[in-house]
């Protein structure tokens, strides 16, 4: 069993076609298969099922494919860490993120990284939950993360500092000309924009559980999926919205007030593997701008 045919069945399993695989791979679709059959006599049964439009994964074929993807990506991240080790100029470096990073915090780092480092390259892989993102890092589709720290993690996690949370508020709402930091018992009358991936803390809603304490439940008045939705949607008038302050100052119109007792929240740059040359320098522009430091 050798890595290329285990990248040849990555290849064919996310195109859905030998055809489409062997273009994406340059090589000719009759090395494609027999390297793949090759494969399915070592594992003894077939891992692809052969349709008249296309291929599907066989339950063994099922069963065998994060593996399969495991194995291809780690050794494209010892790939990538030798060569940054050995202090290539040139190179790639894959960064996973939230959703919500990708279009808050992250775009001033990665316009820094470009102009800093133009010879590595930048892959950004985006995803919409902690749970999405975490489960990715370990089948090694990057070489690091960011995120919130991930609990129970076994590889190198670095903390970057804290966000910001702030409310949103339309421009003709009367918080909007506060000066001064609104208290979450002042915001029980009010509707809120929420997100359906907002996060679970002790079995409840994020929003829910900092609420509760204070005796009342925040009534909903929209939920969207993505938090550049939400914010949109406070500026329109829809709700206020708790957002974090780099996609809230990244969006026109938005208007902001602070919430006492103030809202923060830590982020992490995460590995499976110690960091090295280029990851190391990618985390070091995180903690230089991207969040305020930590307090306490």
């Amino acid at each position: 069993m050798s890595l290329r045919q285990m990248e040849y069945l990555v290849a064919v399993a996310e195109e859905g076609s030998f055809t489409r695989a062997a273009d994406a791979l340059n090589v000719t679709q009759s090395a494609l298969s027999h390297q793949i059959k090759a494969l399915e006599r070592e594992v003894g049964g077939s891992l692809l099922e052969r349709l008249p439009r296309g291929v599907n994964l066989t339950p063994m074929g099922r069963a065998f494919l994060p593996h399969a993807e495991l194995a291809v990506r780690s050794a494209g991240l010892a790939r990538r860490a030798a060569k940054a080790a050995a202090g290539a100029e040139g190179g790639e470096l894959h960064v996973a993120t939230l959703h919500a990073l990708a279009i808050g915090a992250l775009p001033p780092v990665l316009a820094r990284w470009r102009r800093e480092f133009p010879g590595v390259r930048l892959h950004l892989h985006e995803y919409l939950t902690t749970d999405e993102l975490r489960d990715h890092m370990d089948r090694g589709v990057a070489d690091i993360a960011v995120g919130p720290r991930p609990e129970g993690w076994q590889g190198p996690v670095v903390s970057l500092g804290e966000e910001e949370i702030l409310l949103v508020v339309p421009h003709d709402d009367p918080l909007a000309g506060r000066t001064t930091p609104v208290t979450l018992p002042e915001l029980a009358g009010h509707g809120w924009v929420r997100c359906v991936l907002e996060p679970v803390i002790d079995g409840r809603r994020w929003l829910d559980w900092v609420c509760d304490p204070h005796g009342f439940r925040p009534l909903t008045a929209m939920e969207v999926q993505h938090a550049s939705t939400a914010v949109r949607m406070a500026v329109a008038g829809v709700g206020i919205l708790a957002c974090s302050a780099d996609v809230a100052r990244a969006t026109v119109g938005a208007v902001t007030v602070p919430v006492d007792p103030a809202w923060r929240r830590e982020h992490t740059a995460f590995s499976r593997v110690e960091l090295t040359g280029a990851a190391v320098r990618f985390v070091e522009m995180c903690r230089e701008g991207t969040f305020a430091p930590q307090t306490g």
